[in-house]
């Protein structure tokens, strides 16, 4: 990322590592397809990603949103208004049961995501299916805002021993509700609770306590991938709106918890290329995200089979490659000169 202030060999090194990431895709590339927005209005059409998060009481839901944004911080919640709401009335709330979807969370270590929160469908009433399913469908209007609208869900369903099995209001809504061209990624959490059994197994099976623990993991992997939980989300007999993958996070309650895999798997549903764009300059947890899709989706259109890298992309066009790259980038402010651009070709080699 390059931004503004920053030094001359920030802003080289920057270039550096796009262009030595370049020269290891050796295929060729297309041209970027229209719906790629320009940089300089792409904050300007919708400033925040906006995603609903489902899940049941207690399937760590908070703790995945805080690896996101980076923070140990609980939200802050705004009304349907944009009026910060007192945390003392929200707890009031919910001790009488009262939860509004419409309520947005915003954490302030990453303002650009925007959360809605669903409780999930524990009883299996109507009431929350009913309100859950009124509020996608005003939010995923092609008449809306896009910024207004719902840009990704985000479905949780713990994997600890009082939540392997599938809810009756979880069955309903992958049946019944339909969320449009919303993108559902199903997050299993909890998933390191599936270790537990398989060490328990292999020791049983006479397999020494190291061992087991180093092969506990993978052997979850392989349980889960053949076990009912996937089989009922992707039949398509009795589900006719499965998701459009699924991710498996465990140890998401430790300090060194990575939502990578969550943010890439979220970026590569997302059809719509300016949502794309949205989501990966938004994120700040993995930076190979950004880089690869600078590469792949906009430096690319540069490339020219006559010509090598460095001297194409040092033409008289440099001040708009670099700002088709920092769309990809957080926040990115750029500031470039034909001098700074230059330099790439003395350090290079560095």
């Amino acid at each position: 990322m390059v931004r503004a202030g920053q030094s001359n060999l920030g802003r080289n090194m920057f270039l550096i590592t796009v262009a030595r990431a370049l020269e290891e895709f050796t295929h060729c590339y297309t041209l970027l397809p229209s719906s790629i927005m320009d940089p300089s209005t792409l904050r300007q059409k919708f400033k925040r990603f906006r995603i609903l998060i489902i899940g049941r009481a207690n399937a760590g839901k908070t703790t995945i949103l805080q690896r996101v944004c980076k923070t140990r911080e609980n939200p802050e919640i705004y009304n349907s208004a944009g009026e910060k709401i007192d945390p003392a009335v929200l707890i009031a709330s919910r001790e009488r049961g009262v939860h509004d979807i419409e309520n947005e969370m915003v954490f302030r270590n990453n303002p650009g995501f925007v959360f809605h929160d669903s409780r999930g469908f524990e009883a299996g009433g109507n009431s929350e299916f009913d309100s859950v399913k009124a509020f996608i469908a005003r939010r995923s209007k092609k008449l809306s805002p896009l910024s207004d609208r719902i840009h990704a869900i985000w479905y949780c369903i713990p994997m600890d021993e009082d939540g392997r099995s599938f809810t009756e209001g979880e069955v309903k809504f992958f049946s019944q509700c339909d969320t449009g061209s919303i993108p559902v990624i199903v997050l299993f959490t909890k998933f390191d609770a599936l270790y537990d059994d398989e060490f328990a197994e292999l020791i049983r099976k006479g397999v020494s306590r190291k061992d087991a623990e180093a092969l506990a993991p993978q052997h979850a992997k392989e349980a889960f991938a053949s076990g009912p939980q996937l089989k009922l989300l992707y039949n398509r007999k009795g589900n006719q709106r499965p998701p459009r993958c699924h991710i498996c996070l465990p140890d998401m309650d430790k300090d060194n918890a990575e939502c990578g895999p969550l943010i890439e798997r979220t970026a590569e549903t997302l059809d719509d290329e300016t949502l794309k764009q949205m989501f990966v300059s938004t994120q700040r947890t993995n930076l190979e995200v950004c880089m690869g899709y600078a590469v792949e989706m906009s430096l690319a259109r540069y490339l020219d089979s006559t010509q090598t890298i460095s001297s194409r992309i040092f033409g008289k066009s440099n001040r708009e490659i670099v700002n088709n790259l920092s769309v990809w980038f957080p926040r990115a402010s750029v500031r470039s000169t034909s001098d700074d651009l230059c330099q790439y070709a003395d350090l290079r080699h560095c």
